[in-house]
């Protein structure tokens, strides 16, 4: 893939052929010798990663072509060279979430309009793109994107991980409740398009956040990650560590990025870490 588009969006892309794992690569890259030749914002890209993973120690593997499996290193850094507060670091998945739900949400409307300009019946309108806190992104309550952020020790540097469903048809999917933009669609995206859509309002938002020194809601994160977040005013079922679980209805987000849900006893808990499921009656 040549991905100009992305390419330009920034510092650095490497796309390599084949893969185990793309997270795995930069965080070897970032770490190595050659550490100070990968800046804020350098990306590896693939098509054909062999041993994704997830959160919670899950594995998952695609058809080559069909997928794309990107992991950006950030090194966030406040103005005069001082470090992100440790209860900022919440936000980065959520940061990308946000881009990663508008990268789509632009790739379904391209869809629809190319489909309207051949004619044919756009079976796009009523699609529903949201942010499913913390690191999924739905189509109309199925899983097209997940996101896993990984801290490097000792840096203060962060590995964002995004598995990106672009071209699996049905008997691809590794779920029952996952989707592919195609499939959303009908139509063929373009996958440099969505990538550099999606690094550029990444980095964006990032740029914001550390400008504001790391704060949430001056930057105008809080805001435009609550609007694109579909799990906020919906009754949930948190598992949490421990093999506990929450029910109630998930009611915003605290200053640190973390959940609020009001239990169904009427007391509001915040929640760092979870599978949220959202539940519909």
């Amino acid at each position: 893939m040549d991905l100009p588009l992305s390419r330009a969006a920034v510092p650095r892309l490497e796309f390599v052929a084949t893969t185990g794992s793309t997270n795995d690569d930069l965080r070897e890259a970032a770490t190595g010798p050659e550490a100070a030749a990968w800046p804020h914002g350098s990306v590896i890209v693939t098509d054909d990663q062999t041993r994704g993973r997830g959160r919670m120690g899950r594995t998952w593997l695609a058809p080559t072509g069909k997928t794309l499996a990107i992991s950006v290193l950030v090194r966030p850094e406040l103005p005069g060279a001082r470090p992100l507060p440790p209860e900022a670091y919440g936000w980065i998945p959520l940061m990308a979430g946000a881009a990663m739900t508008e990268a789509v949400r632009r790739a379904v409307d391209a869809a629809a309009s190319a489909r309207a300009e051949l004619d044919e019946d756009d079976d796009t309108g009523g699609v529903e793109v949201v942010l499913k806190w913390p690191n999924d992104v739905l189509v109309s309550g199925y899983k097209i994107c997940g996101i896993l952020s990984e801290l490097l020790p000792d840096s203060g540097a962060v590995v964002v991980g995004a598995g990106l469903n672009l071209t699996l048809d049905e008997h691809d999917l590794p779920t029952l409740t996952s989707t592919s933009l195609l499939l959303a669609t009908g139509v063929r995206p373009d996958a440099d398009a969505v990538l550099a859509d999606y690094l550029s309002g990444f980095l964006g938002l990032l740029r914001a956040f550390a400008e504001h020194g790391g704060d949430a809601e001056t930057s105008g994160v809080a805001g435009r990650v609550a609007t694109l977040c579909g799990t906020l005013g919906s009754e949930v079922r948190v598992e949490l560590p421990g093999d506990r679980e929450l029910l109630g209805v998930a009611e915003r987000l605290d200053r640190d990025g973390r959940l609020v849900v009001r239990d169904r006893n009427g007391e509001a808990q915040s929640v760092a870490a979870g599978d949220v499921t959202h539940l519909r009656y």
